[in-house]
């Protein structure tokens, strides 16, 4: 039986626009299906409630218009229970990403005493005169931070101390401790945000989910991860309301792409994690940068070509 994503992909994009009362019946059908997934405990799961409303989706294409909403959630500060929004393009593509990543092979655990090294491609381009600039940057960081390590940025070599005994980092750097993060999504969610972990999502404010959507972002820019912690992060960036799919986008290494962002906070405006429109692997990040004058204005993608665990600095695979 064809999936959504299977669907989602035999959906022509040029087809007409869908009239006002055929555009109002595909929402009501999401809004339908969620609702009862959400009250009734023998209704399907997420994931299935997703698949039954997909015809509605694929209707409403990915054009950032579709919906797709959870009862319950509160408002910014608490106060009345209100419906908040989750993009169902979005979804889908991020769900899609967490079922690429369960098929690959189980990451190999690194030693403390290692380094993860990464090779990253930059494409930076000037928004005034269009010019384009390319970096390699590569990076050797110490998989416990005991040792020192070496990081580039936009070539520029940059040198960082051990971390101390009573410092931390996030992600954490230790494989034990990342072993120890849930794979569940929503478990997930609760204890990676500042004062989230005896809430439940319901009790999410505005600046919890923005937290939670940057925690997220950053463990998945760590290349290599216990197995099952990856997926759970792009399903947890999933149920994050707001989430926005946008096509059409590009990596570094020229490869055509969907985009995921969160427009709902001005710190996350204009970036973006990319994946691939058929596979959903995902591919690199779109970002912007002001220079320190403040006067200009670069639109940076960049993609990891390459990344090891290595058992010396400056040591490449």
């Amino acid at each position: 039986m064809s999936d959504e994503l299977e669907l989602l992909r035999e959906w022509d994009a040029d087809a007409a626009p869908l009239t006002e009362p055929a555009r109002a019946a595909a929402r009501h059908r999401l809004l339908n299906t969620m609702a009862r997934a959400g009250r009734n405990p023998a209704a399907p799961t997420r994931r299935h409630a997703l698949r039954l409303a997909t015809a509605a989706v694929v209707a409403l294409a990915v054009t950032g218009t579709a919906v797709l909403i959870a009862e319950g959630d509160s408002e910014k500060g608490g106060g009345a229970s209100t419906p908040r929004m989750h993009n169902a393009a979005a979804a889908t593509v991020l769900n899609g990403a967490a079922a690429w990543e369960s098929g690959r092979e189980r990451p190999r655990a690194p030693r403390d005493d290692q380094f993860i090294y990464s090779k990253r491609i930059i494409q930076e381009t000037e928004r005034g005169t269009g010019e384009v600039r390319s970096y390699t940057d590569e990076n050797w960081d110490s998989v416990d931070g005991s040792r020192r390590s070496l990081t580039m940025e936009l070539g520029r070599v940059i040198w960082e101390k051990p971390l101390g005994e009573s410092s931390s980092v996030w992600p954490p750097r230790k494989w034990s401790e990342l072993e120890k993060l849930p794979t569940d999504p929503e478990k997930l969610l609760r204890i990676i945000g500042s004062g989230t972990s005896g809430k439940s999502l319901g009790e999410f404010t505005d600046w919890d989910w923005y937290d939670g959507y940057f925690m997220l972002g950053e463990l998945l820019k760590w290349p290599v991860l216990p197995e099952g912690l990856r997926p759970a992060a792009y399903e947890a960036l999933a149920l994050v309301p707001g989430v926005r799919a946008t096509p059409g986008m590009k990596d570094s290494a020229g490869r055509p792409g969907v985009g995921i962002s969160y427009p709902e906070s001005e710190f996350s405006q204009d970036k973006y994690l990319i994946f691939d429109p058929e596979s959903y692997a995902f591919l690199g990040f779109r970002d912007e940068r002001t220079s320190r004058s403040g006067k200009k204005t670069y639109t940076q993608i960049s993609h990891v070509e390459q990344w090891a665990i290595v058992d010396r600095l400056r040591q490449r695979p």
